[in-house]
């Protein structure tokens, strides 16, 4: 084997074959079935019902219930046709901008600190206690808003909707980075390995098997995560009959915060298995000269030039970002619209909207992007997918 090789083979221990069997015999890290299958479990509680779906409607029926009518003067006369409005930020407001400047700040805030902690994913072996942090602090979100019931509790509201989408898109980020480990360490992708070693494979059908694995298990959750959400969904409408959400303002608000809680109740009961079975991968040691606080900014840089050498993947990873902030404005600017015309605020009316179309379909797309960098970086005699 070259030097080449054996640096871009994964960092898997070397493994003994049985000489009567055609399969490589399991390590400390194999991916077992239950471990792939809390995964899968974890991707149906992690479904955005809470923090991307009924936290923003939650948020937008406080700021409804506590706005004013423009028209008339400050806090005169509730909202109603003529608008509705609120003082934010320094100035008075319309509730919908309200809503999308809170979001803008969000990913903002998401965007500054994934720069910094997103490349703690390949370092160490803390990776699965950030995802426990985020999930937790998603979960504790979701239950704070059993306490915001009246409109007067609209700024902690903010602080809520805030928080729920910094600890849904973390939790979701870090528990993401873990398939590419599953994957390279599924029995039949290190039997695969252990020939190219022995030369009865080459190296092109060992990552062609490895790509393949990783978009089934990506496949796989989805179809899971959907599934388990169309239960959840059916749940929720018999958790509006039975409070009676159409009855009141009251009772619909109130609803609104049981449903957020109930999905974060479901979340933490999805994500136990993940917790206790997910094996510790160890990950890089992190170079010299490099802190936990530096160690991103790098990862940016160098990843930044290496683009620049490879100019296809550079075009597509420009164009895959900029279809993903698309995405997550028009899904955010469809929600405001539709809870502020077809499920307005305090009119007594819940509207469910699913939530696993969403993100879900950008984890499909990082699969893509991961099987590019596979097969562009190996062109640079790097193996992107030995150090995930």
């Amino acid at each position: 084997m070259s030097e080449t090789d054996e640096k871009s083979s994964p960092r898997t221990p070397p493994v003994e074959l049985d000489p009567t069997s055609s399969h490589a015999a399991p390590t400390e890290w194999t991916t077992t079935r239950k471990e792939l299958w809390a995964y899968y479990l974890y991707y149906v509680g992690n479904n955005g019902l809470s923090g991307f779906n009924f936290g923003p409607s939650q948020f937008q029926n406080l700021l409804y219930l506590a706005g004013y009518d423009p028209t008339q003067a400050p806090f005169a006369a509730p909202c109603g046709a003529n608008g509705c409005v609120l003082p934010y930020l320094g100035r008075v407001r319309d509730i919908n901008s309200i809503v999308l400047m809170t979001n803008g700040i969000s990913f903002a805030v998401q965007a500054a600190l994934l720069l910094i902690i997103g490349a703690w994913a390949d370092y160490g072996t803390f990776r699965p206690n950030i995802t426990v942090f985020f999930t937790l602090l998603a979960v504790a979100v979701s239950f704070a808003w059993l306490g915001v019931e009246d409109a007067s509790h609209w700024r902690v509201g903010v602080a809520l909707y805030i928080l729920g989408l910094i600890a849904y898109q973390g939790s979701l980020t870090f528990w993401t980075a873990a398939f590419a480990g599953l994957a390279r360490d599924l029995p039949e992708v290190q039997t695969s390995l252990e020939e190219v070693k022995e030369g009865n494979k080459t190296v092109e059908e060992h990552a062609a098997l490895t790509s393949l694995s990783r978009n089934r298990i990506s496949n796989i959750s989805f179809t899971v995560s959907s599934l388990g959400e169309i239960i959840i969904l059916v749940v929720m409408v018999g958790i509006i009959k039975g409070l009676n959400a159409g009855a009141s303002t009251a009772n619909n608000t109130k609803a609104f915060s049981v449903l957020i809680a109930f999905s974060g109740a479901v979340w933490l009961l999805c994500a136990l298995p993940w917790f206790v079975l997910e094996k510790r991968r160890p990950g890089l040691k992190l170079p010299p000269g490099s802190t936990l606080l530096t160690i991103g900014f790098k990862q940016t840089y160098v990843a930044f030039r290496e683009c620049l050498r490879l100019k296809q993947t550079f075009l597509y990873l420009i164009f895959y970002f900029l279809m993903g902030d698309v995405l997550n404005t028009t899904v955010t600017v469809i929600g405001t619209l539709q809870n502020s015309r077809n499920c307005r605020p305090g009119c007594g009316n819940i509207c469910i909207l699913g939530g696993a179309e969403t993100v879900p379909n950008q984890y499909q797309s990082d699969v893509v992007v991961q099987r590019l960098l596979d097969h562009r970086f190996n062109d640079l005699g790097t193996h992107w997918s030995a150090h995930r």
